[in-house]
């Protein structure tokens, strides 16, 4: 039975190859005449390759100018650090003040969310903070990463006083606020 099975297996092999051979000699006329109207038309014309114009070096020269990676220093080179703090006008931080909580934060993450009176009529103001805290602020404490001191506390806003370097060694004071965030 299995030497039958094998015959009848590779006869019907045959008859379908057979069959699909038979089927590939016929509808070739559409392709057959699309290739005589393709070969019938004259050859197109191959753009020339463009010219390139030939590669001209640049010397770059450095050697007289400043180095681009170095820090450039805007003072005068004439002066040194004990001249320029001493001849310094105008406010300065207290380089010798602890520093408190709140001036570890930039003053834009720190919200105003309410205000306290106490017993002795001083207004302390709740500062959120970026670290999920609330720190109780009065006049005089200091927040924000510029030297700001707290001149007032009141319902709306809290008013700092803070002491930024103008780029050439000194310090200007610039008043800010924190307000109210409901």
């Amino acid at each position: 039975m299995s030497q039958g099975f094998r015959r009848a297996c590779r006869l019907t092999v045959l008859a379908a190859l057979g069959a699909a051979l038979a089927g590939c000699g016929e509808g070739l006329g559409d392709l057959q005449q699309f290739v005589q109207q393709t070969r019938a038309k004259p050859p197109g014309r191959i753009e020339p390759i463009p010219e390139f114009q030939p590669y001209q070096n640049f010397e770059y020269a450095s050697h007289d100018l400043r180095d681009p990676f170095k820090l450039v220093d805007f003072r005068r080179p004439e002066e040194l650090e004990e001249e320029i703090s001493e001849t310094a006008t105008g406010p300065r931080p207290d380089a010798n003040r602890v520093k408190e909580p709140l001036e570890d934060f930039p003053l834009d993450t720190l919200r105003l969310k309410g205000t306290i009176d106490d017993k002795d009529g001083i207004k302390w103001g709740l500062i959120f903070a970026p670290d999920n805290t609330i720190h109780r602020v009065i006049e005089g404490n200091y927040m924000g990463q510029n030297h700001g001191r707290i001149i007032s506390v009141s319902d709306q806003n809290i008013e700092l006083t803070e002491i930024v370097p103008d780029g050439l060694g000194n310090y200007i004071e610039r008043q800010s606020s924190v307000a109210l965030i409901e």
